[in-house]
């Protein structure tokens, strides 16, 4: 997966293909919700094996039934398209 960093028109193009997405302060962002903790921290889990797979790893933060998500590649200073596969592989976990 390419760590080159996207162009703004890039990152705009990917985000229409990605429900629940935004970029915000340079990042992708989304937050996450569930019915309940255990959720959260399964899909947590589940994101965190694809991640480490992926040599990826989010900057995220889990409060009872929401997960919140920040995604940047920090050696590329910026979003890549590693970030974008990242995005889109927790949307499948989530099933939204």
């Amino acid at each position: 997966m390419s760590r080159q960093k996207l162009a703004e028109t890039e990152i705009q193009a990917a985000l229409a293909g990605m429900p629940g997405w935004s970029y915000r302060n340079g990042k992708l962002h989304r937050e996450f919700t569930f019915e309940n903790f255990v959720q959260a921290w399964g899909f947590m889990s589940s994101c965190a094996l694809v991640a480490e797979a992926m040599n990826h790893h989010p900057d995220w933060a889990n409060v009872w039934n929401r997960v919140t998500v920040d995604l940047q590649t920090h050696d590329a200073g910026g979003i890549t398209q590693n970030d974008i596969e990242l995005a889109r592989r927790m949307n499948q976990i989530h099933g939204k």
